[in-house]
């Protein structure tokens, strides 16, 4: 599921455009999920949870989420985090797109850099996230616990000028196939990462006053005492 979710994300930047409705872009990400192997979206019914300009900065639950009623613009940024399950396995896949003079400038998914973005708030925010999952690589062993990479996080999203929009403060949570059993990347938990099957990583950041938001989320496992991508 996190491949088909990669797809999709793909899929997205090759159909947006200019004068889009945000709620287009979600229906069409949907219906190639679910034309294309997955049975329905494990994260409250959605498939394709949205915001794009100045509501990217935006924080909510799933459980009342209603996609905004934006179009996209010649210059605009947007956030897709995507939810496909197929028999109860979960994809979980989040990226920034970033348009700019009505053309894709960034998928999110750059592994050199984000050269190609004009806009310097928007550059440096997918640079940071880079760096949050690098920093997040290095920084876990098999002993760590969620507190710990919690802590260590967010200290360091505060020192690289930047805030945890998260509306629980959190930044990510445990592959389950229930929803409901999902422990958190948070204060407090002192699971170990290394007890969980695969979790996920998924910061949300704005500079202080921002209406930017960014995110970049992938699911990350131990394999032989080393944490890899899925």
């Amino acid at each position: 599921m996190q491949t088909l979710a990669r797809r999709t994300m793909a899929y997205a930047a090759s159909i947006v455009q200019p004068g889009m409705p945000l709620k287009e872009l979600c229906a069409r990400c949907d219906e190639f999920m679910l034309a294309n192997g997955a049975d329905s979206f494990w994260y409250w019914g959605i498939g394709t949870f949205a915001f794009s300009g100045e509501q990217t900065a935006k924080s909510v639950s799933g459980r009342g989420y209603e996609i905004p009623d934006a179009v996209i613009r010649e210059n605009d940024i947007i956030t897709l985090d995507l939810s496909p399950q197929k028999d109860r396995i979960w994809g979980d896949f989040a990226r920034t797109l970033i348009i700019e003079d009505g053309k894709v400038t960034d998928d999110g998914t750059a592994e050199t850099g984000h050269e190609a973005i004009q806009n310097d708030e928007w550059y440096d925010g997918l640079q940071t996230e880079d760096l949050l999952h690098e920093s997040m690589l290095q920084f876990v062993t098999p002993d760590t616990t969620f507190e710990e990479l919690a802590a260590y996080i967010n200290s360091l999203i505060l020192q690289l000028g930047y805030l945890n929009l998260d509306f629980k403060g959190n930044l990510g949570h445990s592959i389950e196939k229930d929803s409901a059993a999902r422990i958190y990347i948070e204060p407090g938990n002192s699971r170990k990462l290394s007890e969980v099957t695969a979790f996920t990583f998924e910061p949300h950041i704005a500079l202080p006053g921002s209406v930017y938001g960014f995110k970049k989320e992938n699911i990350y496992s131990f394999a032989s005492g080393e944490l890899v991508e899925l």
